[in-house]
């Protein structure tokens, strides 16, 4: 076996002196803090977006398709292929079911077998942000009377079917820019040869979301 199989990220907190917010928005904060490295050198400040953390839903029929979902990103000007995605603003709710509300919302369709692909931190130089990328199965449609709303930027969402492979080759070139898409396509096709058995079941533990340990404050401390 190989000396680098089992090697991993690691939580590694460094004493916190001082934290503050200094911008409360509508979705996330920016906070200020000041801590300590191990080395016992001068303090260090730095500043980085709190957020409340995302899930990202790579749906697959039977027929071996991804679906995409097109929307427009103000900040980057552009309509992006996507998969479906959303914040976890809702305090207390599970992971997986607000994968599941989210697949529903912005997709119209419901999932009976759901994985986890690959979790991740998308800006961990500047945010807490942390997604997890869920591969769901067994795909059906929302019940019409259970059917959501959109509105505003997802008013204009438009789906479509691609095949596994071609969605690989459209990140690969570049034509795909979204990077929850980009990682759950490559995730779902490194998988894939396995017939996804080596995928964690979709309940898995999630410790590197800051909601699932006490040494990463949730608000203004000290």
């Amino acid at each position: 076996m190989s000396e680098t199989r089992g090697f991993a990220d690691e939580q590694s907190p460094r004493r916190l002196l001082d934290s503050s917010v200094e911008y409360t928005g509508r979705v996330w904060d920016v906070v200020s803090e000041k801590f300590q490295l191990t080395d016992g050198g001068e303090p260090l400040v730095r500043d980085y977006i709190r957020h409340p953390g995302a899930v990202a839903i790579l749906a697959l029929n039977d027929a071996g398709q991804v679906l995409l979902i097109n929307q427009y990103r103000h900040p980057v000007r552009m309509t992006l292929w996507e998969i479906p995605a959303g914040l976890l603003d809702i305090e207390g709710e599970d992971f997986q079911v607000g994968a599941a509300r989210e697949l529903a919302e912005e997709a119209d369709i419901q999932a009976s077998e759901w994985n986890v692909l690959t979790d991740l931190f998308l800006s961990p130089g500047s945010s807490r942000e942390a997604l997890r990328i869920y591969l769901a199965r067994g795909i059906s449609e929302v019940p019409e009377a259970d059917l959501h709303e959109r509105t505003h930027e997802e008013a204009e969402i438009r789906t479509m079917w691609v095949d596994l492979d071609d969605a690989v080759e459209a990140a690969l070139q570049g034509r795909l820019h979204s990077p929850s898409a980009v990682a759950g396509i490559l995730a779902a096709a490194a998988a894939r040869p396995s017939g996804y058995a080596n995928l964690r079941p979709g309940n898995a533990p999630w410790p590197e979301h800051h909601s699932q340990h006490s040494t990463w404050p949730q608000g203004p401390v000290l």
